[in-house]
């Protein structure tokens, strides 16, 4: 049986179908133009952040120049402004390139606090620093301990540390490495240590810009540790660490800082020369934007101009 529709009726259908393929038309149009939109946003942000990544790893580079520099100049006095060598205390230098902002830091490794050249004596320094940075009593006791039985060659537990009877009663066992730390964030294995100590966190600074494996010294540098590691020092008081900061600043290799410093603190310092092993940290900004790509490395200067990389991390964070 055949079913016949007037005029009016095809009409009717065909204006519905137009409809129908009019509006899938319009979403398509309209998802590839969110899609299109979306990817040009994405392309953008790439591309910037590929800016600020790139002016980032250009600070590190101007650095471990300046490292160059300092290293030739380190005897000589220089009074012009424009060719004092940079410091390498962790102070902050900044200047422009045609397309963004440049900050960049050095810190000297000598002053910082060796985790693999700590012992039962020098551990007070540590200890010190996890205190001022308000980490509880407790837990700064079982910390140091764990770090000290953790790389000694003995299973001897000390006395709040661990050794393998601990770390292998774990839901994930694994054994104390009883030998040196290879990287900082080794820390984690350790008793006691926590990403927020190890890192930091929104109410406190983390510790590990102020320790190291790469300084081969079981003392601190007046010359270039940061102030939170003078502050650890046994009786380096505010007042003292406050003259060390002001005189060290241009001091030539060959000279001394003159200050009197305790007796109870002379055996955990020193203040001769400088080491080769160096932290750069570099921060690439783009215009008036306060986020920044951030580059972090550990060098070791070696001899006739070369240098080797122990340590690259990129970005740190993207602030």
């Amino acid at each position: 049986m055949k079913i016949l529709l007037d005029d009016k009726a095809q009409k009717g259908i065909v204006l519905i179908i137009v409809l129908w393929v009019l509006t899938i038309l319009m979403v398509i149009v309209m998802s590839f133009s969110v899609m299109i939109r979306s990817e040009t946003y994405a392309t953008l942000g790439f591309r910037e952040g590929l800016d600020k990544r790139f002016l980032a790893e250009a600070g590190i580079e101007r650095a471990i120049i300046e490292l160059f520099y300092r290293n030739i100049y380190k005897n000589q006095e220089m009074f012009e402004e424009e060719k004092k060598a940079w410091a390498v205390d962790g102070k902050p230098y900044t200047f422009e390139m045609s397309n963004g902002q440049i900050t960049v830091k050095i810190i000297d490794e000598s002053g910082k606090i060796d985790i693999n050249n700590l012992n039962d004596l020098s551990g007070i320094i540590l200890r010190n620093l996890l205190t001022n940075m308000g980490v509880p009593d407790q837990e700064i006791l079982i910390i140091v301990d764990s770090i000290l039985d953790w790389k000694d060659s003995d299973d001897l537990r000390r006395l709040n540390g661990a050794e393998n009877d601990y770390y292998m009663s774990l839901a994930k066992p694994y054994k104390a490495k009883n030998s040196k730390f290879d990287t900082l964030e080794e820390l984690l294995l350790v008793k006691g240590m926590k990403p927020d100590i190890l890192f930091g966190n929104g109410e406190r600074k983390g510790i590990i810009d102020f320790i190291t494996i790469y300084s081969n010294s079981s003392t601190i540098n007046l010359r270039s540790a940061p102030r939170e590691v003078l502050l650890a020092v046994p009786g380096l008081t505010p007042e003292i660490v406050d003259e060390i900061i002001s005189k060290r600043e241009g001091l030539i290799a060959s000279n001394t800082l003159d200050i009197a410093i305790p007796q109870e603190s002379s055996q955990f310092i020193t203040q001769h020369g400088s080491s080769n092993s160096y932290t750069i940290e570099s921060a690439g900004y783009k215009g008036d934007e306060k986020s920044a790509f951030t580059i972090k490395t550990s060098v070791i200067l070696e001899g006739n101009n070369k240098i080797k990389y122990v340590y690259y991390k990129s970005p740190v964070n993207v602030k």
